[in-house]
């Protein structure tokens, strides 16, 4: 796990921000909740991480810890889950962007794990209404193309949690980390408009909603090779004079 964890020193800081008009960094920000009985809770940290670490070995980025706890509310009905609220989560982004400025970088890309961190699109509205220069990535259409590029069968809308996108990218990236039965534990709730009122658990008994069965490593690779050609819009968005 010790991949979760830059191991940049100062000195590659500076160095690799000696190549670019503008530093910018890149923040992981995960979750810690239920992902049914066979991905971790930390399954949202170790997508974010994945899609950051991918980002970061074709761009020079500042690459940085993850945020590994946020906004997990809807999930508060199953053991395991943790979280802290959209205003803590809010104040964080800021206070780290802030002290990026301090130290010269000053353009951010948060990466987003979890669905429910609807804050961090306030965050990154407002610090740009400011004239600071920040990001959210992936947007849904980043995801759409990865999806079609990676041959995901289950549209955006119906793999909403533990389903076939999570469980390739850890089948790609952390293997270790999934239980047995993925295979069996399909579970499909596409109407979900009362989800803030009822929470997952008004959905869904496993936590699960998804097709956990579909997903392969092959599809996760190919899934975050797509997102780090995305980023190449955002980079130079963020890098750009104008």
């Amino acid at each position: 796990m010790s991949d979760l964890v830059p191991a940049d020193t100062t000195e590659d800081i500076r160095t690799r921000g000696a190549g670019v008009s503008r530093q910018v960094a890149v923040l992981p920000v995960g979750s810690f909740e239920q992902h049914g009985p066979f991905l971790p809770l930390a399954t949202d940290t170790l997508v974010a991480c994945a899609v950051a670490r991918e980002i970061a070995g074709a761009y020079p980025v500042h690459l940085l810890p993850p945020v590994t706890i946020s906004c997990s509310h809807e999930h508060a009905a199953w053991p395991g889950t943790v979280s802290i609220s959209s205003v803590t989560l809010h104040a964080v982004v800021l206070d780290i962007a802030d002290s990026l400025r301090r130290s010269g970088v000053d353009a951010l890309v948060v990466v987003n794990g979890h669905g429910g961190n609807y804050v961090l699109g306030n965050v990154v509205q407002e610090s740009s209404a400011r004239g600071e220069r920040m990001a959210l990535f992936p947007a849904p259409e980043d995801w759409e193309a990865a999806r079609e590029r990676a041959g995901v069968v289950t549209s955006l809308l119906t793999d909403m949690h533990a389903g076939e996108i999570e469980t390739s990218i850890l089948l790609h990236a952390h293997p270790e980390m999934l239980r047995p039965g993925y295979e069996t534990s399909d579970f499909v709730a596409d109407d979900r408009r009362h989800l803030l009122t009822l929470g997952m658990s008004g959905y869904t008994d496993s936590g699960v909603i998804g097709r956990a069965s579909l997903g392969s490593a092959e599809k996760g690779k190919e899934l975050l090779a797509s997102l780090a050609d995305s980023f190449g819009a955002y980079f130079s968005l963020l890098t750009s004079d104008g």
